[in-house]
């Protein structure tokens, strides 16, 4: 084993003290989850709850609260849309990076110029609407299925750096496209696939704007919108109270429930990440060393 230089022992703590910052804000959050309103409204926030409370967690897994119905939605909105959009981002990008698919550059242009230029609201919610999708749970979905042209230039990219005597074997030995595709290029894609996963994920996961445009129905409403929905009627109940009978802001937990809402979003993605971590640089990273 070498032996570590200073440089290696200052580098891992300044590193570990720039993750302990990062963890810091989360440790807060979940701290403030679990305190009192009292105790937040007279001393603030703290690491350490003055006077524990799961008040904030039983309102939102009342018995009322349809939050695990939202989180259902939301689960398998995030798991339907990502498998579809990486598998459509992926074909693409294999016909953009394969030689002999003609035309392809004038293809990528195209799709180059939708990073460029945006259609407005107006057409997206006509198209959207006409196909039928309001109120349904493929409104949440297929809006947003539409691939990144940042990922799909990703995958392309990625993808131009395999061999080309892979495609030229596979083709001697009666090898078509899509066998190519599915059984040469995805597999040693895996990196960057996991990288766009992990985006197209969290885009799903943290879309809410679907449901605003698109859904009216409480079953159907993704965790997030939900949320959102939850506190700003504790918000308006507050003000309510303050206004007509000069009761305390108190009476209900606000911040606390702010708080529990962020870990409970957050929760998932948390858990989601590590597993595709170590592909996450080198997905991005692929494509800047040339040969």
């Amino acid at each position: 084993m070498p032996k570590r230089s200073w440089f290696d022992y200052v580098n891992v703590i300044v590193i570990s003290g720039v993750a302990l910052l990062c963890t810091l804000p989360l440790l807060l959050v979940l701290a403030v989850s679990f305190t009192d309103e009292s105790a937040i409204s007279a001393n603030g926030y703290s690491f350490f709850p003055e006077q524990f409370s799961t008040a904030a967690y039983r309102l939102l897994f009342s018995g009322n609260s349809p939050l695990l119905q939202s989180y259902t939605v939301s689960i398998a909105v995030t798991v339907i849309g990502t498998l579809l959009a990486v598998l459509i981002t992926s074909l693409a990008g294999y016909t953009l990076a394969a030689k002999h698919v003609k035309y392809r550059n004038h293809l990528a242009m195209y799709f180059f110029i939708t990073m460029v230029f945006n259609t407005g609201l107006v057409p997206w919610y006509m198209m959207s609407t006409g196909l039928g999708l309001k109120n349904t749970l493929w409104a949440l979905i297929i809006p947003s299925l539409v691939f990144s042209p940042f990922n799909l230039f990703l995958v392309r990219n990625y993808m131009k750096q395999i061999p080309d005597g892979l495609i030229e074997a596979a083709k001697i030995d009666g090898a078509g496209d899509l066998f190519i595709a599915f059984r040469i290029f995805l597999p040693l894609s895996m990196p960057v696939l996991a990288t766009i996963t992990l985006f197209y994920g969290i885009s799903y996961w943290n879309n809410w704007f679907n449901a605003i445009m698109l859904v009216d129905k409480t079953e159907l409403y993704p965790l997030q919108y939900l949320l959102f929905k939850l506190n700003s009627e504790i918000s308006m109940i507050q003000q309510m109270q303050a206004t007509v009978s000069g009761m305390g802001s108190a009476q209900l937990p606000s911040e606390s429930v702010k708080m529990a809402t962020a870990i409970m979003t957050i929760g998932p993605i948390v858990l989601f990440y590590p597993f595709l971590q170590r592909y996450f640089i080198r997905g991005l990273l692929i494509g800047s060393i040339k040969e």
